[in-house]
């Protein structure tokens, strides 16, 4: 049997549950639309939260890499993540991560300069 507005209660219900969930998860966007601003004011504002501004910097970081380490360097790594303001490198060759293991500071300073700021405060190679 069919509830209200053609819909069955289960399907509601789960409807009704996630807008739930939407709407506790934006309140960041609710409380940016409630203030009229701009849209560009409610993305800058996403971005520089916490949680968002660090998936940007691994997405920079990966670009950076890539673009300055050159393709050789780029095909023996195996990845990339910022946590916690460590930036974890994994490299397949041996000989490479022990050359790379050197230039840790370099890389750091390089990448804080194309981020923009300190975001990398120490530099893993594994």
């Amino acid at each position: 049997m069919e509830g209200v507005g053609g819909m069955q209660g289960k399907s509601k219900k789960r409807i009704l549950y996630c807008i739930n969930i939407y709407e506790k998860k934006s309140s960041f966007l609710k409380m940016a639309l409630d203030k009229e601003k701009t849209l560009k004011e409610i993305l800058d504002g996403m971005a520089n939260s916490a949680k968002w501004k660090d998936k940007l910097n691994e997405t920079k970081i990966r670009e950076v890499w890539n673009e300055k380490m050159g393709t050789t360097i780029s095909h023996y790594t195996k990845g990339i993540k910022l946590r916690n303001d460590r930036l974890f490198i994994t490299i397949d060759s041996a000989s490479l991560r022990q050359e790379m293991t050197y230039e840790r500071e370099k890389i750091k300073e390089m990448m804080n300069r194309e981020l923009g700021g300190d975001y990398v405060k120490d530099v893993m190679i594994r």
